[in-house]
């Protein structure tokens, strides 16, 4: 019976270190493709060797900041789309479709109307901005008891209004987002060194809140009566985890725009190749959601050439296809009804 108990202990553990070192393999290579492809090739060679101004300006300004806040924008979104969904109950909450990334972008255009010479004020606003949207759902389903189709409805509803404010600010402040179709739809072609450098922290603080609250998050999963009962304070570590999701959201979308569907796909993957508590799926996510952006990212470069779509595109693409998957897989659908 020890024998059948530790095998069973340990194969969480093991698919963890599989798919950690697989993951690590393959960001690393998308990395180098990354930093070398694109409208203008540049070789391997010209990278580790001296490089002239024309290679170095592109290599230092334009490649290497934007495949750093690909790879932070993933891990980002797909951790914050984790900690939603633990904390809302719910499999098909992300960031992108209960509203928090609608949020964000909401203040951010604000912040440009309201303080267009301040740039730092955009960071602190998507994060406001994403922390006041996933405190009203969860505010929804405290007052209401609603179901969770009903709370993801309402996430939905409130996304919609909020993207809805959005466009009317854009439409009578044009000039604030001088490329909003990007913005909208989320894509790197403008991100610079400044933005990674600003972004960065939230994104920081929300992982290392995330790591500190693995084992809580798990006792959380099993109900409040329960977590409450092994000495949980589950106000305080719902709150903490919701702040966690908003700083990583915000650091996203200040990055990257509006984002879709990582924090809902990475996520469901991770618990399929793991099914172990928090100290496997957040840091797996954080990896995964890196490599599904940088490399949807590389394909937009690389499939029109001249030509580039913004990273959105690609990844409503896959997204959407997965979101119906989901609601039709049966042994999930019932725990929604």
């Amino acid at each position: 019976m020890n024998t059948c108990t530790s095998a069973s202990i340990s194969k969480p553990r093991k698919n963890f270190y599989i798919a950690t070192m697989a993951l690590a393999i393959a960001i690393a290579a998308l990395f180098i493709v990354s930093m070398t492809k694109g409208a203008a090739s540049v070789s391997l060679v010209d990278v580790t060797n001296d490089m002239d101004i024309q290679t170095y300006n592109i290599i230092m300004y334009i490649r290497l900041p934007r495949t750093i806040a690909g790879l932070l924008s993933g891990a980002a979104l797909a951790v914050s789309g984790l900690l939603l969904q633990t904390t809302l109950n719910n499999r098909l909450a992300s960031p992108g479709i209960v509203g928090v990334n609608a949020g964000a972008g909401l203040f951010v255009v604000a912040a440009a109307i309201l303080f267009p010479a301040v740039l730092q004020t955009k960071y602190l606003a998507a994060f406001a901005g994403a922390l006041v949207t996933v405190l009203i759902i969860y505010a929804i389903a405290r007052k209401t008891g609603a179901t969770r189709v009903t709370l993801l409805l309402a996430g939905v509803a409130v996304g919609s209004l909020l993207s809805a404010f959005s466009d009317a600010l854009v439409t009578l402040h044009p000039q604030v987002l001088p490329d909003k179709n990007a913005f909208f739809i989320g894509g790197f072609a403008s991100v610079s060194s400044q933005s990674v450098m600003w972004a960065w922290p939230f994104i920081a603080f929300g992982l290392l809140i995330a790591v500190l609250l693995n084992r809580r998050l798990d006792v959380l999963a099993l109900g409040d009566e329960m977590a409450a009962s092994l000495g949980v304070r589950v106000e305080l570590c719902r709150f903490l985890s919701i702040l966690s999701a908003a700083a990583l959201a915000a650091g996203a979308v200040s990055m990257a725009g509006l984002i879709g569907f990582v924090g809902l796909i990475v996520p469901n993957l991770v618990r399929m190749i793991t099914p172990g508590g928090h100290r496997f799926t957040i840091p797996l996510a954080a990896l995964l959601g890196a490599a599904l952006v940088l490399f949807c990212d590389i394909l937009a470069r690389l499939l029109f050439i001249p030509y580039e779509i913004p990273v959105g595109i690609l990844l409503s693409v896959i997204g959407a296809p997965f979101f119906i998957y989901i609601l039709f897989k049966k042994k999930w659908s019932r725990s929604y009804d």
